[in-house]
């Protein structure tokens, strides 16, 4: 799996009709910039209002996934983002002439291989993870479903179906790899049971279903009087029971078809979370509602654990984009007030800077000498000398000027930083650079923990 970001190549078009509204609509897929996520555009309506895939868009569940901004909504989601999560895209624009999308032939198939025509262009920033580091189990007793987390370097999902038709009984179905998606996963249908389908059509609220759309489970005997009155009822010359308990023209693509549909379902409404994950999920008797309740449930767990965990990876022992002689060229600080050792990464919007922690910094001497913890103070000096390199790198003769504090805001320190700890600062922009001002944010880390964060203003002056 890369761990860079996706868009598509080109843009691409699938059209079909709704199942529930029954109209006819175009869906375009086109390509979007890094960190945008999956945003569905209303292009029928005035002001081509957007609605974000993201699960606190979440309006309806009562029969597939539906989002909504406003009054703008789009029905019948799931299979479109199970396709886009499957293929591995992170960004992209969904423009769509109506308010529901193609249910196709009831899977992800002509979705997911109008995406592959389409094709794949990797971006500049790093995907978005939510890294599974320890189980978690989640469980809708209202429905008497279970979701379990446990960790793995790639995402993997398993799902067990139970009915109690004897025409599905207990299924299971599994993905090992998102790069069999497209071949084990997107090809299989939405099911439906018989006595629903007869109520939902008598009802007029599957004005688009029929029996190219769904497999239709028999959960029950029927004579051929009744097959007649069921042609009627869809609209159909004839219909049989092309494999058994199901009515079908084509018969089952899978042994295990709807369990692999239950899965594709549950993909699609993870993706909601709007991350990838690394992780294998377990999932038990698994529907839209419960799903969504999960990835409700997973949202403060992903921010926590991308706050503390979601940091890119340094190699400390690299050699340094400035080592210490480099930095006092740099900075007027000097011991026992220089408190960064290194530079190890930097861009026009962000550094990395390095300091270790030993028990001999004379700070130790008086502040707890027999509970040594560096000061928080000298821990937003640190961070500031670190903010320091980076605008001074924006000046000639860098040496000629000095950074002064102009406000520290948001300051939080989470735990002890003491001898024999490392601490990574990382600091980026909020706003431009602009008449010697410089307004970052920074977090400092002691391996994968964040030990303190805050917001920094300040001013470059002439000396």
């Amino acid at each position: 799996m890369s761990e860079k970001q996706f868009t598509i190549a080109n843009s691409c078009t699938v059209t079909g009709t709704g199942v529930h509204t029954g109209k006819q609509v175009s869906m375009t897929f086109l390509p979007a910039p890094e960190n945008t996520g999956y945003v569905f555009r209303r292009i029928d309506l005035e002001g081509r209002p957007e609605i974000p895939a993201i699960v606190e868009n979440v309006t309806d569940i009562s029969r597939g996934t539906t989002i909504s901004v406003g009054k703008a909504k789009v029905l019948t989601v799931e299979h479109t983002l199970a396709s886009l999560f499957g293929m591995g895209i992170d960004n992209v624009y969904i423009e769509m002439n109506g308010p529901e999308a193609p249910i196709m032939d009831g899977s992800a198939l002509a979705i997911t291989n109008a995406l592959l025509e389409a094709g794949l262009t990797e971006q500049e920033a790093q995907s978005n993870y939510f890294r599974v580091l320890k189980p978690i189990h989640f469980c809708d007793e209202e429905k008497d479903v279970e979701f379990t987390f446990i960790p793995s370097e790639e995402f993997k999902i398993t799902v067990l179906v139970d009915y109690t038709s004897p025409v599905i009984g207990y299924q299971h179905a599994e993905l090992q790899n998102l790069a069999n998606f497209a071949s084990e996963i997107a090809p299989a249908r939405t099911f439906s049971f018989l006595h629903e389908i007869e109520s939902l059509l008598q009802s007029g609220l599957i004005k688009g279903g029929d029996l190219e759309s769904a497999l239709v489970v028999v959960d029950r005997v029927i004579d051929e009087t009744e097959i007649e009155r069921l042609a009627t009822l869809f609209n159909k010359p004839k219909v049989e029971i092309k494999s058994t308990g199901f009515l079908s023209k084509s018969g089952l693509r899978f042994q295990n078809e709807p369990a692999r549909h239950k899965l594709l379902d549950v993909i699609g409404d993870l993706a909601l979370a709007g991350v990838r994950i690394k992780g294998e999920l377990i999932a038990r008797k698994p529907g839209h509602s419960s799903n969504i309740k999960l990835v409700k449930h997973l949202k403060p767990i992903i921010k926590k654990e991308q706050s503390i965990y979601f940091t890119p990876k340094y190699d400390l022992n690299a050699t340094p984009l400035y080592d210490i002689n480099q930095i006092k060229k740099v900075l007027a600080h000097r011991q026992p007030f220089l408190l960064i050792d290194k530079i190890v990464e930097m861009s026009d919007k962000h550094v990395v800077g390095v300091k270790s922690v030993s028990g001999n910094e004379p700070f130790f001497a008086g502040h707890f000498p027999d509970e040594p913890v560096m000061p928080a103070v000298l821990q937003i000096e640190a961070m500031a000398q670190v903010g320091g390199i980076f605008v001074l790198s924006f000046v000639p003769d860098p040496e000629k000027y000095s950074t002064y504090f102009l406000k520290v805001e948001s300051a939080r320190f989470k735990a002890k930083v003491v001898p024999g700890d490392t601490i990574v600062f990382i600091l980026e922009l909020i706003t431009p650079l602009r008449r010697g001002l410089c307004h970052m944010k920074g977090k400092a880390l002691v391996g994968e923990k964040i030990v303190m964060e805050s917001e920094l203003l300040a001013q470059v002056v002439k000396n």
